[in-house]
């Protein structure tokens, strides 16, 4: 059973991990070597990682009490970080955690969602009845990846 919590400082380092090892291991597909090497980048300072984790406020996803996903619903309605990790992908975890964003959403009064989303993400995003807004071309510490601006709106 996948349940939902909020983000506590101790779950840092879960979340860098499942962040590094799903654009190394699932977005790898879509991007090159290089562009996923700057995305997701071997020695990284984990204070800001950490400062910017904390920031977010993510909601994390268990199974077990092994976090196994995690996302975050900005007061804007901006998704900023939606990741699951690799090896529990196709298991629920993204579903668990995008109808946990539209409660937490409705409750807020969000009336527009929106994500900078991968190559690799726009099918999901797509299946929860997000719409293109733009694509765009982003620097990532040197490399440009394209990603795409994704949006819902509520009546």
């Amino acid at each position: 059973m996948i349940t939902i919590r909020n983000y506590i400082e101790s779950d840092a380092n879960a979340l860098w991990d499942i962040f590094f090892n799903t654009v190394r291991n699932i977005n790898a597909r879509d991007y090159s070597q290089v562009q996923v090497e700057a995305w997701a980048p071997e020695s990284f300072d984990f204070e800001i990682w950490k400062n910017k984790v904390t920031g977010l406020s993510p909601f994390i996803a268990e199974i077990d009490g092994i976090i196994v996903g995690y996302t975050d619903l900005q007061d804007d309605g901006l998704i900023d970080h939606f990741f699951c990790h690799f090896e529990y992908q196709g298991q629920g975890v993204g579903k668990a955690l995008m109808s946990h964003v539209f409660s937490a959403g409705l409750e807020a009064g969000v009336m527009r969602y929106y994500s900078n989303v991968s190559i690799t993400a726009r099918p999901f995003y797509e299946h929860y009845g997000f719409t293109l807004a733009k694509e765009q071309l982003v620097e990532v510490r040197g490399q440009k990846l394209i990603n795409f601006v994704m949006e819902k709106y509520i009546n």
